[in-house]
């Protein structure tokens, strides 16, 4: 059986980026998961994971284990407390981001399905990504004019 501890100090990936500064752990890669996707995130005060976005195949949850984060979705923020769960469905109606607006870090895991081929679209800025059978990035760009079905097949 494998173990990941969440309130261990082992990061797989770090975020500098000013306004999205965080640590994240790859729990479901580390345990080997299947069917069931999950990391863990350190969030730096003032800080926000991930611009807001809408997943089309796969469903979301978010454990508060640290921490008190605020969450956006299409009815608003709210603030959320350790032990906390939020599930955020497929579609619109789970847009979602979260953010430290306090002066500590917290800490959430993420759960995820694994569903593919993805679409994500990330509302503020309307980009659309897609990814393949395999997970990988097939494209992540702005919408644009629409392309005809035989457009190019000439």
């Amino acid at each position: 059986m494998d173990v990941f501890n969440l309130h261990g100090d082992e990061w797989d990936r770090t975020e500098d980026r000013e306004g999205w500064r965080s640590k994240d752990a790859w729990i479901g890669r580390r345990l080997g998961a299947e069917l069931l996707g999950g990391s863990l995130y350190e969030l730096a005060p003032g800080d926000r994971l991930f611009p807001y976005h809408v997943h089309h195949a796969n469903e979301e949850w978010l454990v508060v284990v640290r921490g008190e984060p605020t969450v956006r979705t299409p009815d608003g923020e709210q603030l959320l407390r350790e032990g906390d769960v939020a599930v955020f469905r497929r579609g619109a109606e789970g847009a979602h981001q979260v953010a430290n607006r306090t002066d500590a870090p917290v800490r959430v895991l993420m759960l995820s399905s694994l569903v593919m081929p993805e679409i994500v679209e990330y509302l503020d800025s309307g980009k659309v990504g897609t990814r393949d059978a395999r997970g990988e990035r097939l494209f992540l760009s702005k919408a644009g004019e629409p392309a005809g079905y035989w457009d190019g097949e000439d």
